[in-house]
């Protein structure tokens, strides 16, 4: 990584719908946590799911790290939120949710995917 601090922002609409797009998307976000990127992940579709208590441990997926250890390593240093839109559609509020895992809509997705040294990344 450069002096300059990057930041990645992984949006994930997949769920246990779609298991290896969802593990992906985790997956890549722990990586740049790893790797010393400010991260931001965004739940939204069926992976907004994951941001209630006990569900990543409901993920399974061969060949895959578990997913509560990535969504625990990407709470630890950078942010997950929910869509607001998401999360009304499925009737989960902010008393809900995992503690550390915020909600917030479009608007500040494009604050943050527009911010300078930024990448998105969509799955």
């Amino acid at each position: 990584m450069s002096d300059v601090a990057r930041k990645l922002i992984v949006k994930t609409t997949a769920g246990a719908d779609a298991p290896e797009r969802c593990a992906q998307a985790f997956t890549v976000a722990a990586t740049a946590v790893a790797a010393g990127a400010q991260v931001s992940l965004w739940l939204t579709g069926e992976a907004s799911w994951f941001a209630l208590p006990g569900r990543a441990a409901e993920f399974d997926l061969p060949h895959s790290a578990p997913l509560p250890d990535l969504l625990d390593a990407i709470l630890a240093a950078g942010t997950v939120t929910l869509c607001t839109q998401c999360a009304a559609r499925r009737d989960i509020t902010p008393a809900d949710v995992i503690p550390g895992i915020r909600i917030a809509g479009a608007a500040v997705f494009v604050e943050e995917a527009l911010s300078e040294n930024t990448q998105a990344l969509i799955y």
